[in-house]
């Protein structure tokens, strides 16, 4: 019987971190849902063993209940039939688990039926689905989307729509245009306000919808008159049942193909506004999109997490001159540095979403019963250091996860271009998610603001400097400490030589910070030889990428770049 929680102990230490114990005494305050709802938990330590009983139940379902599915899926796809979309059987038994479980709507509140867990244990729910089928984590973290309805929508839409998640109602968010990809703002989908329904009308194209045929739909949407930017843009909430939608074509897909990705057609579709007019973007979806980041690095984890499993399982049993692959060196060492990377990347994750939850802990607190000056600075800490860390996960997860899957297909060889093994599935879905919802290059340019402020490099001090004296891995804060004073110098001297320089170096500037962070990380959870020796390899990979970007950005200044943009333009 094949568990994806109880078989992978780096998990266990997540629910052990001391921050976890923070996160429940703010979301739960004083237990006091013990006394209404007999599934509350009455104390923190019996918060924390729930969410690991959970845990352990999804990491039965995705080993023995979605992994089996994952081929077939693949093969079979969804299809479309009559303007909806069939998802294949494999794909629906899924949801059918995960929705009998009781598993969807886990981080809602109690009282629409939610499970009222941290943002924290979605993520390592999100990993555990990725982990078992790439394509339909896409349906279950969508459900995400209730969040924004909690976060923004009315008390009458909270109650009519979220127990309906938590029911399995799938969800999906319709921002991307033929004409609007990253630049959402000049999106242009219409809502009008009809006076003789008494309701807002969409008309439009929605193009590369995830899940796009879902029950619930979160639609940005044009409503001021003459505007094209993202001040005219609000954010509807399109009930399926409600009709005016279609669902033109299903995108035929490299990867993930058991995600429907669509093109919809919005005529006259009822929709509710969401919020406040104008806000759309500039508020509601920002909001969106950085959860849907959070999943997406969750989802990176969960890939590599099985390309590394497949090639450690294959390289144990082939034999090649007269022993398995696994022992020898040049394999070995693509082994050791997949679990390296994959070690880095899930550090980065789940300090991401420890982050998220402090500031979703003290919103609620805030709202609630209001907050002492020292909380208040706690959030606005809290929130700074979530969207600063949400772009570098998205970054480097997904960087990573490419990397993984292509090293752990090489430990194949031939066998692994092939449909043989499950590694060619998983090298194919691996590929999108340093594309969809920001591609790096976009999230370098979201992480640069955290980089050319200072941010970044005195988030690294501090953790420098608040290690203890007396810490096992001591040595190890010392030997990066030179590393980060050289990297606020680096800084400063790119950021004198003018916006050229900087836009340049941009992505080599966020890669080294981005590791530096990746490595003390390691170096604070490094308890045990498996971690130590990951930590370690890390320490060796910092160090090497930033001896390379360093002279790189040393040797390319402003002036050279200049002449090289020029030659490539009159090239």
């Amino acid at each position: 019987m094949s568990n994806y929680f109880t078989d992978n102990p780096t998990l266990e230490r997540v629910l052990r971190h001391p921050a976890l114990k923070e996160i429940v005494r703010l979301r739960e305050g004083d237990f006091a849902e013990a006394s209404r709802y007999d599934f509350a938990p009455r104390n923190i330590e019996e918060a924390i063993e729930d969410y690991r009983e959970i845990m352990v139940q999804m990491g039965a379902i995705c080993g023995e209940g979605i992994a089996p599915n994952a081929r077939e899926v693949d093969l079979q796809g969804p299809r479309l039939e009559e303007g909806r979309v069939i998802y294949a059987e494999g794909t629906q038994q899924n949801h059918r688990l995960l929705t009998e479980a009781g598993l969807y709507g886990m981080t809602l509140e109690r009282r629409f039926g939610g499970l009222n867990m941290p943002t924290t244990l979605f993520v390592m729910a999100t990993e555990l689905v990725a982990r078992a089928d790439g394509g339909f984590v896409c349906l279950w973290a969508l459900q995400n989307c209730a969040e924004t309805i909690a976060a923004f929508g009315s008390e009458e839409q909270k109650e009519r729509y979220l127990q309906h998640v938590v029911a399995g109602a799938t969800c999906s968010m319709d921002l991307t245009e033929p004409d609007a990809g990253s630049d959402l703002q000049s999106a242009m989908l219409r809502a009008t306000w009809s006076e003789e329904r008494g309701m807002w009308l969409l008309n439009g194209v929605k193009r590369f919808i995830t899940n796009g045929d879902a029950d619930l739909k979160l639609v940005l949407a044009r409503t001021e008159n003459g505007t094209t930017d993202a001040r005219g843009l609000s954010l509807f909430l399109v009930d399926r049942e409600q009709g005016g939608v279609t669902v033109r074509r299903i995108e035929k897909k490299l990867g993930i193909k058991g995600s429907a990705t669509c093109e919809l057609v919005f005529e006259n579709a009822p929709a509710e506004l969401i919020g406040m007019r104008r806000m759309g973007l500039i508020r509601y979806v920002m909001s969106l999109m950085n959860a849907a980041r959070l999943g997406i690095g969750a989802q990176s984890v969960g890939i590599a997490e099985a390309a590394l499993r497949e090639a450690e399982a294959y390289a144990a049993q082939r034999l090649q001159f007269g022993r398995p692959i696994a022992r020898l060196a040049a394999v070995n060492e693509l082994l050791r540095s997949i679990r390296t990377r994959i070690d880095a990347s899930r550090a980065l994750l789940y300090e991401t979403a420890r982050q998220v939850d402090r500031t979703q802990s003290y919103g609620l607190k805030l709202k609630a019963e209001g907050l002492e000056e020292e909380e208040r600075q706690a959030l606005k800490h809290a929130q700074q250091l979530a969207d600063m860390y949400t772009p570098l996960l998205k970054l480097m997860a997904g960087e990573a996860c490419n990397r993984i899957a292509y090293d752990a297909l090489q430990v194949f060889g031939g066998s692994g271009y092939m449909q043989d093994f499950p590694i060619e599935r998983l090298y194919r879905d691996a590929r999108v998610v340093t594309i969809y919802e920001g591609t790096s290059q976009m999230q370098v340019v979201a992480a640069m603001k955290y980089v050319s402020g200072g941010i970044l490099s005195a988030h690294i001090g501090q953790l420098i400097a608040e290690a203890p004296q007396d810490h096992p891995h001591r040595a190890a804060y010392d030997r990066l400490a030179p590393l980060a004073v050289r990297y606020e110098k680096l800084i400063g001297d790119t950021t004198a030589e003018g916006e050229v320089c900087v836009e340049y170096h941009a992505r080599r500037l966020v890669e080294c910070g981005a590791m530096l962070l990746m490595a003390l990380l390691l170096i604070a959870e490094a308890d045990d030889a498996r971690s130590t020796r990951s930590m370690n390899h890390f320490l060796l990979m910092t160090e090497a990428l930033f001896a390379e970007h360093e002279h790189s950005i040393r040797t390319l200044r402003a002036a050279e770049i200049e002449n090289l943009m020029q030659e490539d333009i009159e090239a």
